[in-house]
């Protein structure tokens, strides 16, 4: 991995002398930033020294409590870990009144090896996988997200908001042009943040539900890149939103009776050249796009405590839902987990429909890749492709609740050959104790149905 240099900061601060303040974060395992504000006389120490952070950051659960289990809290006495700055991503943090920068951090060892538990080492790693063979993923992450009424989400029952000219969505209206134009404000400050910070946002469309929206990023021919473009546009989203009066969320299923929201990864594979190596209209798919399908397939089941790593997250999984119950893969086809696009010939990728928008891109996009290489490497054939709707013509086999797909991850030999076995058991372990966590807790469902009841 290669660490930022002091010219970067240096010529980013000599460009924007304006800059009050620099949020340097890293990113933990459960997706969650978690860092410190620098004043810019630190920043040059920082890409040359590191700034130092607890080890424990990476042993937090959601709601940033120490998961001991992890070995990483009073077992290593909490100690600090070097962080360095990610070359490349010091940017803008531009809904802040305040001028203000951030940057990603990246976590090392003492002796300077790459730290385990950092889940962009973990995606690195993959991607070093593959360049061994020559390969790189040419990726792009699309994230759906809600705006939210502010209020009733900290009510904690969320409802769609109030546009800015007051109209207030209610009806399932799939794509409707006039949802982008009564919230233009937010989406155009979205944007405007974008350009300003380098991220490469596209298309928009208002999705299947009051109050949701995606907006496409760009391929990028980076996979570390493109998961750090992700990182950084979901701060921005909940930084314009919250300018806005909205809270923005990438909660896998907030409402009960409406769509969730997913995180599809693109993908392709090229060579040194750049050549797409899964261009083409034959519908028997080149070699090496049938490989990567049967390694996804085959991996689909070990991975899902991953793409859905968190009790809502399950959430999404049901029957018509446009988010998978079994691992199926068909050409221009969203019942399918798996859909090969049917663009232009040259532009041909894989579309991978599987993760929650709560799943963290870096590890996502790894098992991904991981999976990929998998197929690859043991050179597996996928299922026929579906025709029609996938969820009348497979059965539903994937693991549809936390625990089972916990259990699974944890026997998966995959998971802990592709993606370290040091990653995998810190990674399982905090969801693990999270999840213990989660359902000891009684909610408001357990009054309403059980106590007068039972």
């Amino acid at each position: 991995m290669t660490r930022a240099n002091e010219k970067e900061a240096a010529d980013f601060l000599s460009a924007h002398p304006e800059i009050v303040q620099i949020q340097a974060f890293l990113t933990d395992p459960s997706g969650v930033a978690r860092g410190k504000v620098l004043r810019p006389e630190e920043i040059l120490t920082a890409y040359r020294d590191g700034r130092p952070l607890p080890c424990s950051i990476q042993s937090l659960d959601m709601l940033g409590a120490d998961v001991l289990e992890t070995g990483l809290v009073w077992a290593e006495g909490d100690s600090d870990r070097p962080c360095f700055p990610v070359a490349g991503t010091i940017t803008h943090a531009p809904w802040h009144d305040t001028p203000t920068a951030q940057l990603i951090l990246a976590s090392y060892e003492k002796d300077g090896t790459t730290t385990p538990a950092d889940p962009r080492h973990a995606l690195a790693r993959a991607v070093a996988s593959l360049e061994r063979k020559g390969l790189k993923a040419v990726v792009a992450i699309e994230l759906e997200f809600y705006l939210i009424d502010r209020a009733s989400a900290q009510s904690g029952k969320p409802k769609p908001p109030a546009a800015p000219n007051g109209f207030v969505p209610s009806h399932l209206q799939a794509y409707l042009m006039q949802d982008v134009e009564d919230f233009a404000p937010v989406l155009d400050g979205i944007f405007a943040g974008a350009k300003k910070m380098g991220l490469p946002a596209r298309t928009l469309i208002s999705e299947y539900a009051p109050g949701q929206f995606e907006i496409v990023l760009a391929h990028r021919d980076d996979a570390l890149r493109a998961a750090d473009d992700a990182i950084l546009y979901k701060r921005l989203v909940k930084g314009v939103a919250d300018r806005h009066g909205y809270i923005a969320s990438f909660m896998a299923k907030p409402y009960a009776d409406i769509s969730g929201s997913g995180m599809h990864v693109h993908i392709s594979l090229a060579d040194e050249k750049n050549s797409n190596l899964f261009a083409g209209d034959d519908p028997a798919l080149t070699p090496l796009l049938r490989q990567a399908i049967g390694g996804l397939e085959a991996t689909m089941a070990d991975s899902m405590a991953i793409f859905a790593p968190n009790a809502n997250s399950f959430r999404r999984f049901r029957r018509n839902s446009y988010a998978p119950l079994s691992p199926a893969w068909a050409i221009d086809n969203r019942s399918v987990p798996l859909r090969v696009t049917a663009g232009p010939p040259a532009t041909r990728h894989l579309e991978h429909r599987v993760c929650g928008a709560d799943a963290n891109p870096y590890v996502a996009l790894a098992t991904v890749i991981a999976g990929i290489e998998e197929g690859i490497d043991r050179n597996i054939e996928p299922s026929e492709p579906v025709n029609g709707d996938g969820y009348a013509k497979r059965e539903a086999t994937l693991p549809m609740n936390w625990w089972r797909a916990l259990e699974i991850a944890r026997r998966s030999d995959f998971l802990r050959e592709r993606l370290g076995e040091k990653f995998v058991d810190i990674f399982l372990t905090i969801k693990e104790v999270e999840c213990d966590r989660f359902f000891a807790e009684i909610s408001d469902v357990d009054f309403d149905w059980y106590l007068r009841n039972a």
